[in-house]
């Protein structure tokens, strides 16, 4: 499996790396990519999303990594996106989870965004913001586009994809839906509310998204599980869509939607508290684990 992610190390330098992470263990493993090419190379895929312009035939030739420059991951990883243009999420976009709220499924993409400030990386802390008394959890499988994209059409729009990684849409229900006006911006945007990773996986390798398993955990509960054949809107019509509005440009993120059994349909609810740990579960990328603490202000 091709998948890359990113950290930081002690003295501050970003790596960018292999990564490989299989169950039942999930013991994540790191390669630099410098283990395979060469230091100014990898400086570049670090800092500066130089993993778009490479092609599929320059990644699939990378040499395989031998057994003794594969080193533990560390605990934390920066979001495998470096600083993206856009994040963008669909909501009510698992027929399953359309039922669940009793809304009814919609005829367009639902569609919102989060700003850059909400992304962190796996094993960073989700802050439980003192604004919100409702904090919910959703499970999503996050599209990385590759390509510059405007006006695409859905048969062409998987040539605009370079993978895929796992996310979580993190979402105050208070600020979403029970301010007036519905301030879906700011319920979905807090600082924390969008972990992406652990790493991203290139499409060659995932394969199109149309059937992944999505689970999240809260410890060793399972909370959410379903597939992406769930999806009202599959990604190529997604991406086609998007691109009629705005252009997507390489390193652009977008979360999916998410499956039924979020907290805020549950009996009673289950919102997140201080100490809960989640984890997005995607088969073929790996589990993105972030613990959840109290906000504490200055």
């Amino acid at each position: 499996m091709t998948a890359f992610c990113r950290y930081r190390e002690s003295s501050g330098k970003i790596r960018f790396a292999l990564y490989q992470c299989d169950a039942p263990e999930w013991v994540g493993k790191v390669c630099p990519l410098a283990e395979l090419t060469d230091a100014e190379t990898e400086e570049k895929l670090a800092e500066n999303n130089d993993i778009f312009s490479w092609s599929a035939e320059r990644i699939a030739g990378l040499a395989q990594p031998e057994a003794s420059q594969w080193i533990d991951a560390p605990s934390n990883l920066l979001p495998p996106v470096g600083d993206p243009e856009k994040v963008i999420c669909i909501g009510l976009n698992y027929l399953d989870h359309a039922i669940e709220t009793g809304s009814e499924p919609p005829e367009l993409p639902v569609v919102f965004s989060k700003f850059n400030s909400s992304l962190i990386g796996h094993g960073e802390s989700i802050v439980l913001p003192s604004l919100s008394e409702k904090v919910d959890y959703e499970a999503e499988l996050v599209v990385v586009i590759g390509k510059t994209a405007r006006h695409v059409s859905k048969d062409d729009a998987m040539d605009y994809v370079f993978g895929f990684t796992a996310g979580h849409d993190v979402s105050a229900r208070d600020w979403q839906k029970g301010r007036p006006g519905g301030q879906w911006l700011l319920g979905k945007t807090f600082d924390t509310f969008a972990p992406v990773g652990p790493a991203m996986v290139t499409k060659q390798q995932f394969g199109d998204g149309g059937n992944a398993s999505v689970k999240m955990y809260l410890g060793d509960e399972l909370v959410q599980s379903s597939t992406t054949a769930q999806l009202i809107f599959d990604i190529p019509t997604l991406v086609s869509h998007l691109s009629g509005f705005v252009t997507l440009r390489p390193g652009d993120l977008i979360f999916t939607g998410t499956p039924p059994g979020v907290g805020v349909a549950r009996n009673p609810p289950r919102f997140l508290v201080d100490g809960d740990q989640c984890t997005v579960e995607i088969e073929g990328i790996g589990r993105l684990t972030n613990p959840c603490r109290d906000e504490v202000k200055d």
